[in-house]
């Protein structure tokens, strides 16, 4: 599948392009570019922030503009969260990561800008971008970090095709019918005890009890327990008689 650039523009430090590059390496990403880092590439700080992500490093490309870093990918976002006056479609990391994940399937390369530590991007960044992606964060304090930026992208992009782990047998919700006997065993439990003592509201209390044994999705060891346990209080209720 075609993974997304992630593209730093004008960072500043290269321990932060390190730090980008372990969080991309976390959620399996490796097209890193940057464009015009402030002090050059390579960068040695770059590698012990990294923390073995060196594969990362090294496929590093360097832009001399935003335009030649987006240049070949089909679907551009940047990321801001400062409003700006520009009628561009605004979404969260979560929608941008399914965007790209779509046009991923279909062959499609997005391209993802992060702006520099202290300013974030400019407009003239922004223009040639079609998508904004913020992040719904405290408006009160609202800045995230370059490499906290980057690994919420990341995170999402990697989620975003992941499937669901299945439950562990154990765990798994017992099956209709024996939740259904559990209900069934606990009801005649009831009734010899004498419980449904108001015949006109015994429907309805029937149903209550049918909603409480349903809604916890007990596992198939639950729902023995439980049964083991109502009928040892019948049992004994019997000895008592």
């Amino acid at each position: 599948m075609t993974a997304p650039a992630f593209i730093l523009v004008r960072p500043q430090l290269g321990m932060n392009i390190g730090m980008a590059a372990r969080a991309m390496g976390n959620f399996a990403l490796d097209q890193l570019r940057l464009v015009e880092p402030r002090d050059g590439w390579p960068n040695p700080e770059a590698g012990p922030p990294a923390a073995g992500a060196d594969h990362v490093l090294e496929a590093v490309t360097v832009h001399d503009s935003v335009a030649a870093a987006l240049a070949d990918c089909h679907l551009t976002f940047a990321t801001t969260v400062r409003p700006r006056d520009m009628p561009k479609p605004v979404v969260t990391p979560r929608e941008a990561a399914a965007m790209m994940r779509e046009a991923a399937a279909k062959g499609l390369k997005s391209g993802i800008l992060f702006g520099p530590e202290r300013s974030g991007l400019t407009a003239d960044d922004l223009a040639p971008v079609a998508t904004i992606v913020t992040c719904p964060v405290n408006p009160g304090h609202g800045s995230l970090n370059l490499a906290q930026a980057v690994l919420l992208l990341g995170y999402e992009w990697f989620q975003a095709a992941a499937p669901a782990p299945a439950p562990a047998p154990e765990h798994a919700p017992a099956p209709h019918g024996e939740v259904a006997g559990l209900i069934a065993h606990l009801d005649q439990a009831l009734d010899a005890a004498g419980y449904y003592h108001v015949p006109d509201r015994t429907p309805a209390t029937r149903r209550t009890l049918a909603r409480l044994l349903t809604r916890p999705n007990f596992t198939q060891e639950e729902v023995r327990t439980l049964r083991g346990i109502i009928r040892a209080l019948a049992e004994a209720r019997k000895r008592r008689a």
